[in-house]
């Protein structure tokens, strides 16, 4: 049998992707008024379509997910009709795409909440650092409000409602966004989950809010169109979990019971290291999870076709890579030189560092056509 590369074309769940180069979610911060997409953010999309997979950047399904600036939602008629220009574009060139949902929790301020609500999280525990506004002040992250139980059932429901906003905004699917300390993780980790009630303390409680959000999603998109981004090693955010290998042992295994179109690690990075991460190799959840199984962190080439080869990994995200390569895909087939990275506009508004990086062949892109019918 012939190992798979990153060209092989893979069936992810109900989804025919025409190869394993998966562009990851990536924040820019470039949603227009109201949070809502535009014709920019269409563009960028489009020229990446290319890719098996785009996993659109991480957007709030409601007002009290947001905690950074200018990024889109998915809980207005605006936005979904904004959403709906992205994936036009996406499907004219030929690929297909996903929306990451999302709930940033505790890492938010009431400087971006409306009416200046305080931002909320399983229990009252202040996150180290600060938010980022526009206006590019900084504000130190405040003690959240303990969401009551009864509370967190609106949260489910404005999971399902994103979930329901995205199907009708074009998408071929979604992934919720349970990594990197955001609202989910923030459950799932005994250093931000000191509840008391059926939310908290057993893993089976800490375990419960992501499992309940991913049966009502799937009640919404049914099998195969919905995926989970886990990051079993991340430190920012000072997140941090007494036993984290039994923690996401234990919600790898429970995801089982879900027909997911994809999981995906976030290994650890850099900075991870930095911030005196220990490394939790994905090797240990491969043979825990029936299911496609992608990575992210820091793939290059030949990083990633090693996984593939080794059959650890069935599909690889790619992030920094695709921000200044719009055609990826091509690149690697050919064994171009690569793009430099302008990392003084990961954040920064308008085109440029956005949808200005030069392509091989702009007068002739390369297409993304499904290569069997689905």
């Amino acid at each position: 049998m012939v190992s798979p590369d990153l060209f092989t074309p893979f069936q992810m769940g109900a989804v025919p992707l025409p190869n394993r180069i998966v562009m990851a979610a990536l924040t820019r911060c470039r949603a227009g008024a109201g949070n809502v997409p535009t014709p920019l953010n269409a563009l960028y999309y489009s020229q990446r379509a290319s890719a098996g997979l785009i996993i659109a950047e991480a957007t709030q399904v409601s007002p009290q997910g947001a905690g950074y600036p200018r990024t889109p939602g998915i809980y207005s008629e605006a936005q979904v009709a904004g959403w709906r220009q992205v994936t036009t574009a996406v499907h004219q060139a030929g690929g297909r795409i996903f929306l990451q949902l999302w709930h940033v929790g505790r890492l938010s301020h009431p400087l971006l909440q409306e009416q200046g609500q305080w931002p909320v999280a399983p229990s009252a525990i202040a996150a180290r650092g600060h938010v980022t506004l526009a206006d590019g002040s900084h504000h130190p992250y405040v003690t959240p409000h303990p969401l009551e139980t009864e509370e967190i059932a609106q949260i489910i429901a404005d999971f399902r409602k994103g979930a329901e906003n995205a199907r009708r905004a074009g998408f071929d699917g979604i992934e919720l966004h349970a990594a990197f300390g955001y609202l989910f993780d923030q459950f799932l980790q005994d250093n931000s989950n000191h509840r008391t009630d059926v939310y908290g303390g057993s893993l089976e409680n800490r375990a419960r809010f992501l499992l309940e959000v991913t049966e009502a999603v799937i009640g919404v998109w049914g099998a195969g169109r919905v995926g989970i981004k886990l990051s079993p090693s991340n430190t920012h955010h000072n997140m941090a979990d007494s036993d984290p290998v039994r923690t996401f042992s234990y919600v790898v295994e429970q995801l089982n019971r879900f027909a997911l179109s994809h999981l995906q690690i976030m290994e650890t990075g850099e900075s991870d290291l930095r911030h005196g991460a220990t490394p939790i190799p994905t090797a240990i959840f491969r043979p825990l999870y029936r299911g496609n199984l992608m990575v992210n962190g820091g793939y290059d080439y030949e990083k990633a076709t090693r996984v593939l080869a080794c059959q650890e990994a069935d599909l690889v995200s790619f992030g920094r890579l695709f921000i200044a390569n719009p055609d990826l895909p091509q690149r690697f087939v050919q064994g171009s030189p690569l793009n430099p990275v302008d990392r003084s506009t990961y954040y920064t508004e308008g085109p440029k560092g956005y949808t200005d990086y030069p392509t091989l062949n702009p007068l002739n892109p390369i297409k993304a056509e499904v290569a069997f019918s689905s």
